[in-house]
């Protein structure tokens, strides 16, 4: 690893341990939180895939259907 990839990789754990912090300061529960999360990362691969959503399924690490599942449970429609 490079020396610059070593510091960001440092600034990204830093700003999400501020990130967690600040969320248990406002009171939100660690499945608000992992479901936010999921949604948000879904949302943008889908994005960056121009809304292909076998590449983005391929990205993610998961199966086409159950993209298909967790956009649907989360109503994010499809483009």
């Amino acid at each position: 690893m490079t020396e610059t990839a070593a510091k960001e990789q440092t600034r990204l754990k830093d700003r999400i341990e501020a990130l967690c912090i600040e969320m248990l300061d406002r009171g939100i529960q660690f499945g608000e939180a992992l479901e936010q999360f999921e949604k948000t990362f879904i949302v943008e691969m889908v994005r960056r895939s121009g809304g292909n959503m076998i590449r983005a399924s391929a990205a993610l690490g998961i199966h086409r259907n159950t993209l298909s599942k967790r956009l649907v449970q989360y109503k994010v429609k499809k483009k």
